[in-house]
This record gives C-alpha cells, structure tokens and sequence, in this order.
C-alpha cells in the first residue's frame, strides 16, 4: 500500500487563528482526505509551535504561566479544526513530553558529529519573527519580514553549521526541480543561498521557555530548530523504527511562502546532519488578503474562521477558499464573493441538481431508479463526460492543482443540470412509449450524483456523506473509494432513493 504523508505548518499560539491559517490546513486536509480516497495509508499532521521570548513576555505581562497562556489558545485551535472538518491523525504540540526527547535526542547527534560548537552572538533580533538578522538583510534598518525594529542583542550560544551545507542544499534544489514549489519560490531560495550561509544560532540564555540543551541545561534550544523537529516526532523517529521508515520522507510539507527558507534551507541541513533522507516536497502557498487588502489588527480586518463557520456553515467556506484560490499565489478573501458562490454553486448548481433529481424519481419513478434498457446519444455525452471528469480529477489532485479539479467537478454539475433540460423529463412522464428513456434519465441523474459526492468528499466532507445519504445508498460511505466514481453504473437496478432535503439555502442580501 502506499503511502502519504502531508504536514502543515504548526501555528504559533501568540492569538486567535484566522482565516489564512483555516485556508493553509484546509488545502492540506482535501490533500489527506484525495489520498485516503486513493486508498493510500495517510498520515496528515499539525500542531502547535508554544516555545520562546514572545509567548514567555506575552504570559508574563498577562500575569499567567508560559504553559497556562498556551494550553488556552491552543485549545481554540483543536476546536477550530474540528469545526472545520480537518481530518488530522495527530497534532503535535512542541510542549509535549514525546517531543522534547526528540529534540534533545536530534542536538545530541548533531553535536556529537561535531555539527554544533559553541560561540558568542551578537547579532540583531527581531522578537515577533524570533529571526536574527545581519546589518545587510534589514530593510530599512528594520526586520526585512515584518518591518518591525530589531535589537541588538549579546550573548554566549550553540551554533549549528549551516555555512557547511550550502552547496549540498543548492545541489539538491537544483537536481529535483519539485523539491521547492512553485517555481518562484525555488528561484528565491537558489538566490538565497548563492549570498551565503551564515551558520545558525541554536540556542539562548536570555529566557528559560524553552527545551533545555541537554548538554548545557543554562540553554534553552532556540525556536527553528525545536519547531522544525515537529515533523519526525509523531512518526516515531525515537520509539518506532518501523513507523518512521514508511512514513519519512515526508510528501509535502504546505507552509506558507514567508517561511520557505526555514523549510528549504535550515530543515535540510539539519537532516543531512542527522543523515537522513530530504523531504519530498516544500509548497510554499500564498498570502490571504481581504477585499484585496493585507490582513492586520491595526486595520481591523482580521477575519476571524469560527465567525464564519457560525454563520455560513463549514463546507461552504471549505469550498470558497479551494475553488477561488490558486495553490502558491495570493489569494483573495471577501464576504461578498463567498455569499455569490454559496447562492450560485452550492444552492443553484449543486442543491438543485440534488433536489430536482430526488423529487422527480419521487413522482415519475415511483422513488426507484432502474439500470437504463437503453442509450441515447445524450446519455453517451454525460457518460463520456463522468468519466473524463473523474480522469482530470484525479491528476490534478496529485498534482495539488486542487481548484482546478474543483472547477471541474463543477463543470459536471452543471454538465447534469444541463442533461435535465435536454431530456425533459416531466415531459417523457406524459408519454406512455418513452418509459424507458424516462427510466435511463432518472438513473444517469442519480449515477451523476453518486459520482459527485464520492469527489467532492475532500473538499465539502459533510454535503458529500449528506448527498450519500439522501441518495440512500447501502455502501458505507467511509469505504468508498475513487475507483468507485470510475464506475458510472454503480447503483443497483431498482434501487430506492431517500427524500430530498435542501442542501445549502439560498443567502438573502440585505
């Protein structure tokens, strides 16, 4: 059986999630839930990245402990993901015991190899981005990432030797054209790169919330090199050898593009230290703006998912954010569009193709489909266009092409909604010698149904069980896989179909 295993980022608990995070481990939860379709063994993880100066300063001025100021933002994030549907099979907070045995373990070895050494920094550090930086990378004389001041900051640390790993890492970049995507993105850190490596400071003196040096217990180890870690933890790296050799390398680790380089550049080197294969795979997905304006606090337009979710319902925000994105650009947020494609899409196409269906083998098939006696030429054309459907399905979502393949389902939708015109079947039901072509309509309507629920399970899980379950088909949907959509005529003749039911109701702008 093959496997996939697919990460995202683990998201820093300094507050509240927003609709940019919901979109990074939605992408990857259709990616986890594609491959289990696919009947591959999944594992998807996420998690949370708790240690270092600003959590340590943010709990302190709230008057609580680095763990109490955590242990409630992230449990905001659990509910979150549960809201939205996201499939995970583990989330690994760096707070957790199992983790920092890793981390300890992965500074031993490397030290051991002769790896890390101890010196003194002196350097500029900007505290929100837990980044140093040198003299040439500011911008501005200030933090080239988030354009806030940096502070000079002096004191004894370990270091890691990047420098060492540069050509190795360039060689890489450049012999596996799909290690670093999109291709913007590689070119960015090949550019990188070619400026020089500094090695990296690993470790600080300067506050204690962190995973203590196990060779020098006044250190705590610093933040990249304890969060990055987070991806062999889970997989047992320490306690299952048998587990870690399926599930490493990973497939995909989605990040956002800000944080490429860490994933592309430190990440690698530390696994060349370790001697341990390179990810398949670094996507680093664009930025979500609102109403084509960059999210912020001080602008007040941070939009908050579970909001959302309150007032739209889960899958339909799952469906905007896949099919209106294109994976690795910047993408565009906006309350009006997201109501325009729920009352289009969701309540127009699908909704009514489902209920149109369901109320007219009610009326004219007594509730019951028959497998057609006949083909017409129409019937052919819908088919055809199932299954090329399916086809472009299936290699745009290994591509991760993943809002290509959702409009193409749509495509087929509107394919159905279309085959209901061109066969009329209230008028065929007035016509005693066109029984049989009444009885092929009904069943390709309801075949074309089964076939979209089975795709759009990774995007919209619910609606699809939901469209499952008015259909009322007797396969448990939770062992339904992609081969079954391959199957135009999969359900039985004379099968009874249930009571339709509305989808998603259509959104009355005031």
């Amino acid at each position: 059986m093959n496997k996939f295993y697919i990460t995202t980022p683990i998201y820093y608990p300094s507050a509240k999630l927003h609709i940019g995070h919901a979109y990074c481990t939605t992408v990857a939860d259709a990616a986890a839930r594609f491959h289990r379709l696919l009947g591959e063994d999944v594992f998807f993880l996420t998690g949370s990245d708790e240690h270092g100066q600003k959590i340590e300063d943010t709990a302190k001025a709230a008057g609580v402990t680095p763990k109490e100021y955590v242990d409630n933002i992230v449990a905001g994030f659990q509910k979150l993901w549960e809201r939205l549907k996201i499939s995970n099979d583990d989330f690994l907070r760096t707070t957790d015991e199992r983790h920092h045995k890793v981390v300890q373990e992965v500074f031993r070895r490397i030290y051991d190899n002769g790896d890390i050494y101890k010196g003194e920094y002196k350097g500029l550090y900007c505290t929100p981005c837990e980044s140093y930086w040198t003299e040439h990378q500011l911008k501005d004389g200030r933090c080239p990432d988030c354009g806030r001041p940096v502070k000079e900051v002096a004191e004894e640390a370990y270091f890691f030797k990047l420098s060492n790993y540069a050509d190795r890492i360039l060689e890489h970049i450049e012999n596996h054209p799909e290690f670093i995507v999109p291709t913007s993105r590689r070119n960015e850190m090949v550019n990188f790169i070619k400026q020089g490596l500094e090695d990296l400071c690993i470790s600080r003196t300067s506050f204690d919330w962190g995973i203590p040096v196990p060779i020098d217990e006044k250190h705590v180890i610093y933040v990249w090199f304890d969060a990055l870690t987070n991806y062999i933890t889970p997989i047992g790296f320490l306690d299952d050898a048998e587990k870690f050799k399926k599930f490493w390398p990973a497939d995909i680790h989605l990040v956002g593009k800000e944080i490429v380089r860490f994933h592309s550049i430190i990440w690698p080197a530390i696994l060349m230290a370790l001697n341990l294969p390179l990810p398949k795979q670094i996507y680093g997905h664009g930025w979500l703006v609102v109403s084509g304006d960059k999210m912020s606090k001080s602008k007040g337009n941070v939009v908050d998912p579970m909001l959302l979710i309150d007032e739209f319902g889960a899958d339909a925000i799952r469906y905007f954010l896949l099919r209106e994105i294109q994976l690795g650009s910047d993408g565009n947020f906006s309350r009006d569009a997201l109501i325009s494609r729920i009352n289009s899409d969701l309540a127009n196409d699908l909704g009514n193709l489902l209920h149109r269906t369901l109320n007219m083998v009610g009326k004219f098939g007594d509730k019951k489909v028959y497998l057609p006696k006949i083909t017409r030429d129409v019937d052919a054309a819908l088919t055809e266009e199932a299954k090329a459907t399916v086809e472009f399905y299936k290699n745009a979502m290994e591509n991760m092409e993943i809002s290509e393949a959702v409009k193409k389902v749509w495509g087929f939708v509107s394919r159905a909604n279309k085959y209901i015109d061109e066969t009329a079947p209230w008028a065929l039901a007035k016509d005693e010698t066109k029984k049989e072509e009444l009885s092929a309509t009904l069943y390709n309507l309801a075949a074309s149904l089964r076939i979209i629920a089975i795709l759009i399970e990774p995007y919209m899980p619910q609606t699809a069980e939901n469209i499952w379950s008015q259909l009322a088909l007797k396969e448990n949907f939770k062992d339904v896989r992609l081969t079954g959509a391959q199957n135009f005529q999969g359900i039985e003749d004379a099968h009874e179909v249930g009571k339709a039911k509305q989808l998603f109701p259509r959104i009355e702008v005031k």
